[in-house]
């Protein structure tokens, strides 16, 4: 049997693995679920919400998720 604090452990693996391949930039695909990729956005001025001030942010790498059809569809199902 699979006690809590070993599937704890597989789980956090599977979830470093995913971590260190999109820091790689590369495309994971979980079949019937969705992809994770990386999406790059360039630098901008934005503005201080509280004193309206100019604020450079940087650019950044963020991760993306697109949901596979299978999921969509399921979530979607009518009881």
């Amino acid at each position: 049997t699979l006690t809590k604090d070993k599937a704890s452990i597989v789980v956090n693996s599977i979830f470093d693995l995913m971590v260190d391949a999109m820091k790689r930039g590369e495309r994971i695909e979980i079949r019937n679920f969705g992809n994770f990729t990386v999406r790059k956005y360039p630098a901008y001025t934005g503005r201080n919400p509280k004193t309206g001030n100019p604020v450079n942010v940087g650019p950044k790498r963020m991760p993306f998720f697109k949901v596979g059809l299978e999921l969509k569809n399921r979530v979607d199902a009518k009881k």
